[in-house]
This record gives structure tokens, sequence and C-alpha cells, in this order.
């Protein structure tokens, strides 16, 4: 068997260094012991009230506005040294009314306003530093389909709010909290720096576009111990923002999806950059809760760079995938969605991913695949301790000619569903230098009649 190249060795040591400096480094919010709690009448609205507790505790240097009760509120806007706890037993309701959600236009125009009009939320916050958001208690978006109708979209979702939306602080720190039924995202971190997710528990399955963590251009975070099941991408990594995503420590969670469950893309007008994920266990919900989509997810793992951008320096390890359509999928190509007045930007770069000690069971049947484009091919990936069940394919056994380049064609890994599954069930590359496969196994259940491995063009796989 081929020894691990020499970049892997440093790129191991030079992000568990990364990891180590980010444990001591992100402490969490802290503030003075000041605690109010906001005056508010049981049956009414309470945003003014909550609003008005917030901006006190700000006026005074800092402190904790305090939820007691169940309390219904729109908008609330977060201002700098305040941390917003919900108490145990105590639960923070959305309204249901989409006028108590007014639009906040950022102040720094992106492609998420642009393309995507997401400028409603919940919590919001901008230019803001140390901000906590905190429990035991819980924050229910009550963002089901009567609630806040709309169908899936793959751009803007106008009408159904954020739950969270943070753009542009310093210092954000949510932990210990349990976060329920979104209209549309979760949580939405968008060039923030200094970010620590502890011990959350999202559950996100009430609307279409449902997703969980959404990491966009965000630079010192860590996502610890989170348990996520999200009927979209339960964490994604984007970068709409048009900043880099860097420096990023994300351990111990579990992050089950009907979508993807671990994800970058597909906004990646910016670079991603020294990024480590370990001991996590992905893949599909156990059920879909709401009946909205399915128990499986589209992949365990999708990297997909299509609107410029660079993405090096991953490293994937200690994963455990169950109930994923595609275990791994990897995409270059050439969208590049970008705001009007830019040009498109050129094919992107994908390289140095490390995906490594993977076990699961119970994916498949559609497989692995890795597709770059033919002036574009990725680079330096490493595919290594590798051992997977996958349920065999009952479709038409495909080939490597049967696909086209498939350009425009939206990057999930369901892309070449009207065609059939992956060519290989093992897995499928084309356009990739540099492919290292070391111990690399996928034992198919039931009757499989596709080879294990097919390599397409420009592909150079070393074992």
């Amino acid at each position: 068997m081929s020894k691990l190249p020499l970049w892997y060795h440093e790129l191991q040591t030079r992000l568990t260094a990364m990891a180590d400096e980010l444990t001591v480094q992100l402490t969490g919010w802290h503030g003075p012991e000041t605690t109010i709690i906001p005056k508010t009448c049981p049956g009414e609205i309470a945003t003014a009230a909550i609003q008005a507790a917030i901006d006190e505790a700000a006026q005074l240097g800092g402190g904790t506005v305090l939820i007691e009760g169940d309390v219904v509120t729109g908008t609330l806007v977060m201002k700098s040294n305040v941390r917003l706890m919900i108490a145990e037993g105590s639960r923070l309701l959305a309204s249901t009314d989409l006028k108590d959600f007014p639009e906040h236009i950022c102040q720094r125009i992106t492609v998420q306003d642009t393309h995507m009009g997401m400028n409603q939320a919940l919590i919001f916050a901008e230019c803001c530093e140390n901000i906590s958001l905190c429990g035991p208690g819980e924050i229910d978006g009550r963002g089901t389909q009567d609630n806040f109708p709309g169908g899936e979209t793959q751009h803007g979702t106008p009408g159904r709010p954020f739950l969270i939306r943070m753009v542009d602080c310093t210092g954000v720190h949510v932990h210990d909290i349990t976060l329920r039924d979104a209209a549309c995202w979760m949580e939405n971190y968008f060039h923030c720096q200094q970010v620590l997710l502890e011990r959350l528990t999202v559950r996100n399955q009430a609307n279409y576009n449902n997703d969980g963590i959404d990491i966009d251009g965000c630079r010192d975070v860590i996502v610890r111990g989170c348990d996520v099941l999200s009927g979209d991408d339960a964490l994604c990594f984007k970068a709409a923002s048009e900043r880099p995503t860097q420096r990023v420590l994300v351990e111990n969670c579990s992050l089950y999806s009907s979508c993807n469950a671990l994800k970058v893309g597909t906004d990646t007008q910016s670079n991603f950059r020294q990024v480590l994920v370990r001991n996590c266990r992905i893949g599909g919900v156990a059920e879909d809760a709401r009946g909205i989509k399915h128990p499986c997810s589209d992949s365990g793992i999708s990297l997909e760079m299509v609107d410029g951008g660079t993405l090096e320096d991953f490293f994937i390890t200690g994963i455990d995938i169950q109930r994923a359509w595609s275990p791994i999928f990897m995409r270059l190509e050439d969208r590049g969605r970008v705001r009007e007045e830019l040009p498109k930007p050129p094919v992107g770069t994908l390289r140095r991913v490390v995906i490594e000690h993977v076990t699961g069971c119970d994916n498949g049947p559609r497989g692995s695949y890795i597709l770059a484009v033919p002036e574009k091919p990725m680079e330096d990936i490493i595919l290594h301790d590798v051992h997977i069940g996958q349920n065999a394919s009952s479709k038409p056994v495909t080939t490597d000619e049967d696909f086209d380049d498939m350009r425009g064609i939206y990057p999930d890994a369901h892309m070449i569903d009207d065609i059939g599954d992956a060519p290989a069930y093992g897995l499928w590359a084309r356009h990739v230098k540099g492919l290292h496969l070391l111990d690399y196994h996928v034992q198919p259940i039931g009757e499989e009649k596709r080879p294990e491995f097919v390599f397409g063009a420009q592909t150079q796989v070393i074992r």
C-alpha cells in the first residue's frame, strides 16, 4: 500500500495545533452579572418589552436578558455585550404574523441580498460584539407550512424568516439551548469572527429550506457537541458574504439531514481554508418527522465549489455515515453566481482534502462520486481508511460515457438521478489529479452489478 504523502502529515499537524489554539482562545460570552427580566403580559406580543430590555442591558454596559415562561415575539435586534437567556422550561415563541418580522437590509450588500432576498429573522444582529444566546430553555420558530407557506427553492425564500441571522459580528456564543422549527434556515452566521457554537439541540424539519447551521465567511469558529436534525443541510459552509471561511473546528457532533449532512456550497464566491472536522456522526435522519422529504440524506459529505473561490486544507476524520444515498460527493464547476455588477469568475480550486477513518452502513445505492471539469481538475484528494456498507443499486448499470460534463445542473448529489446511479458502487471519479485511495472499501449489500471503481478522464489514482 502506498504511503500517505508528506502534505498529509504537515496538514494534520497544522490543523491539530489550530484546534488547540481555538479551544484556548474561544471562551464564550463574558459580561456583568446584571439580569433584566422583561415585563410581559400573557397572550400579548412581547417584542417591544424584550427589545427594551435588550436596549437597557446594552446601555448599562452589558448583561443578561432572561426570558421566563412562554413568550411570543417578533424580530429582536441584539446589541453588543448582551446575552439573551431562555430559562429552564421556558420558550421564546416566534410570532406567526409575518408583519412582526420587518426586513433588515444589511449595510454591506452581498449575493444573499441581490439573489436571495434573505432579510428577515427572529433574532438579528449586525456589527455587534460579545453577544450570546443560551438556554437551558428553547426558541421555537413555529415555522410550519401552515404558518409560513412557500415552496422549496434554490434561490430566495421570501416570507419565511430565519430563526437566527448574525452579520459582521465578533464574539458570538450560542450554547446549551434547543432551537426548533424555523420557517427557513435555523442559524446563519455571516462574516463573523470568534464564533462558538456548543451543545445545541437543533430540530428543523417543519418547512422547506430547513438548514440546521450555516457558517458563511466566518473566521475562528468552533462547532462542538451539537445535535442537529434538519430537513435541509445540517451543517453548511457558504461564501455568499464574499469573505473567506477559515480556522474552523467541528467536533463531536451529530449531523443528520434529509439533504446534505456536512456540506460546502453552493455559494462559494470566496475561500474555505483550514477546516478540521473530527469525531462526528452524519447522514440521513432516522425519520422525516413532518413527512416533507425523506429519511435519507442526498449525501453524507458534500463539497461543492461552483462559484469561484478556493477550497483547500480540509481534514475530515473519524466519521460515521448512516443513511446517505451518496456517502461522499465532490463537485468542481463554473456556475459563477455573483452580484450582477461583478464579472463571472473562472472555475475555482478544490485541493488538499483528506477524508479518513470513515465507517457506516445503510448507505447508497447511488454511490460516492467526485467530478470536476476538463479545464480545472481537482488535486490531491485522500480517501483513507474508509469502510462503509452500501445497498446495491437496482437501476440499469451506467458507464462514464453516459454522463457529459453536466454544466449548469444544480450541484447536489442527486444531479445524476435522471440518468441513473453512479457507474461504480465504490467510487466514480473524473478529472482528479492525485486521488489517493488507501484502504478504501465499500461493502455492497445485495446483488451489485456495477464495478467497484470507475475512473474517467484526467484521473490519476494512487494506491
